[in-house]
């Protein structure tokens, strides 16, 4: 499968920004997804994650209650709503995909496919 993210640029702090994950060249709802996020000079951190019906979703605890991932099969297509956007929130975002498990995944070495990454800027 290919991945392409988009959606980010330059929000105030209290806006939002909804980005989305483009997928192609695999039947998508055989895929679990997530988010992932790299803040300059930080490690990759996971973000959220969806099962492949949108049953089941895990969030990192300082972005729930702020951001709402989701996915439309028919589509091929994965979102994150961000509201509430906080200049902590800054980072390249990307969308990560693998199959076969009932669980999507927080750790990002059980991602087999990614996206090129978008930015995200929050200003203070």
């Amino acid at each position: 499968v290919q991945l392409q993210a988009s959606g980010g640029g330059l929000v105030q702090a209290g806006g939002s920004l909804r980005l989305s994950c483009a997928a192609s060249g695999s039947t998508f709802s055989s895929y679990v997804m997530g988010w992932f996020r790299q803040a300059p000079g930080k490690e990759r951190e996971f973000v959220a994650s969806i099962d492949w019906s949108g049953a089941t979703r895990y969030y990192e605890d300082s972005v729930k209650g702020r951001f709402t991932i989701s996915r439309v099969n028919a589509r091929n297509t994965l979102y994150l709503q961000m509201n509430s956007l906080k200049p902590e929130d800054t980072a390249v975002y990307y969308c990560a995909a693998t199959r076969y498990r009932a669980i999507p995944p927080r750790n990002e070495y059980e991602y087999d496919y990614w996206g090129q990454g978008t930015l995200v800027t929050v200003s203070s």
